[in-house]
C-alpha cells in the first residue's frame, strides 16, 4: 500500500500555527502512517521547538530518496527579509504564511502530495502584504470555482452555500438556479468521500424556514424550487428546515449534512459542538485541504497554551481521505 503524501502548513508564523502542528506531530500522539511534510521557515520551526523545549531532527525533503518511507519532512520555505511578529498581524506574517500556502498548493497540483493541512492565517496579515484574497478558500476558489466549504466531525457536518461574505450579500445570492448547482456540487462531492450513502438537509434563511410565506418569502421562491431539482436529479436532499432545529437533525447522524446559507448560520452550532475537535474540509478539489476549524489565536501566541486537537483531527482526515484521490 502506497504511503500518503502529506503537506502541512504553518500557517501566519505570528499566530499558533507553529505551535499546534509541532505539538500535532509529535510521535506521541501516534498520527497515521504518511509522509508528512511541513512547508514552512526551518528558522521558524527552530525557534518554536526552543519555546516547547522540544527536540525533532526533521531532515529535508527529497522526494527521490524517500519513495515509500514514512517520516516527517520540510520543505524549508525562506521568511521575507522583514522579520515576522508574534502575536499581532503583521505585512511580513502575511507575505510568509501565503508564500507557504501557495507553494503547498503548488505541489498538490503537481501530484506531489495528496492532501494539504494548513494551520490558521491571518485575513488581516493576508490584506497587509497586498494579497487579495480572503482566505484559504478564497484562493482555492480562484483556483476551483466548484470549491465548497465544509466542516467535519464526528458529530455534525456542515456545508457552507456562502462563506467570506456580508449577511446582505449572501441573502441576495439565494437564487434558485445557483442553490440547484451547490445542491448538485455537494451531492457529486460527498458521494466521493462518503460511497456508502448520506443525506443533505437544508436550513431555512428565515425564521421558521419562512412560515409558509408569512416570514420571508425565499423559501417558497427559490430554495424549495432548487431543492425540487435536486431531487429529480436523484440528490437525496430535504428542506428548507426551520434554521434553529434542523442541526438537531444532524447531530450525532454522520450520514447527514445541514446545507448553511451563511456562514454564521452553519459556524456557530458547528463550533459549539465541535470547537477543539472540528475540522474545515474543502470539497470539490482534486485533492484533499484540510484545516484546525479556528483562528491564530494571536492572543496566546508563542506562550506554549495552544491545544493542537483541531489540527490533528485534520491531519488524521486528511489521511483517510487521502487514498480517494
Amino acid at each position: 500500500m502506497t504511503l500518503p503524501r502529506i503537506g502541512i502548513t504553518l500557517g501566519d508564523p505570528g499566530g499558533i500555527g507553529p505551535e499546534i502542528v509541532l505539538k500535532a506531530l509529535a510521535p506521541e500522539n501516534s498520527l497515521p502512517k504518511a509522509q508528512y511534510i511541513i512547508f514552512g521557515s526551518g528558522f521558524v520551526l527552530e525557534a518554536e521547538m526552543k519555546r516547547q523545549e522540544r527536540k525533532l531532527v526533521i531532515p529535508s525533503f527529497e522526494e527521490s530518496r524517500f519513495p515509500s518511507l514514512p517520516g516527517l519532512f520540510l520543505w524549508d520555505i525562506p521568511l521575507p527579509d522583514e522579520g515576522i511578529t508574534i502575536g499581532i498581524p503583521s505585512k511580513p506574517n502575511g507575505q510568509a504564511s501565503f508564500l507557504c500556502f501557495e507553494q503547498t498548493v503548488e505541489q498538490a497540483k503537481k501530484g506531489v502530495i495528496q492532501a494539504l493541512v494548513t494551520a490558521p492565517i491571518s485575513k488581516m496579515s493576508w490584506e497587509m502584504a497586498g494579497i487579495e484574497w480572503l482566505g484559504h478558500t478564497d484562493y482555492l476558489s480562484h483556483l476551483y470555482p466548484q470549491a465548497i466549504m465544509s466542516f467535519w466531525s464526528d458529530k455534525l457536518k456542515v456545508a457552507l452555500y456562502t462563506h467570506h461574505l456580508s449577511l446582505k450579500e449572501s441573502i441576495q445570492r439565494i437564487k434558485m438556479d445557483a442553490l440547484h448547482d451547490f445542491f448538485t456540487r455537494l451531492d457529486r462531492a460527498a458521494k466521493k468521500i462518503q460511497p456508502d450513502g448520506f443525506q443533505l438537509l437544508v436550513a431555512g434563511l428565515n425564521p421558521h424556514a419562512g412560515e409558509g410565506g408569512l416570514l420571508g418569502s425565499e423559501e417558497n421562491s427559490e430554495i424549495i424550487p432548487a431543492i425540487d431539482q435536486a431531487r429529480k436529479k436523484g440528490v437525496k436532499i430535504s428542506g428548507p428546515f426551520p434554521p434553529d432545529t434542523v442541526f438537531l437533525q444532524a447531530l450525532d447522524h454522520p450520514d447527514r449534512w445541514v446545507i448553511a446559507l451563511y456562514h454564521d448560520q452553519g459556524l456557530i452550532p458547528f463550533k459549539l459542538e465541535s470547537f477543539e475537535e472540528g475540522v474545515n474540509l474543502t470539497l470539490s478539489l482534486p485533492f484533499i485541504r484540510t484545516s484546525p476549524d479556528h483562528g491564530t489565536a494571536f492572543d496566546i501566541a508563542g506562550q506554549n497554551r495552544a491545544n493542537p486537537q483541531s489540527l490533528i483531527k485534520a491531519i488524521e482526515l486528511a489521511s483517510s481521505l487521502s487514498p480517494l484521490f
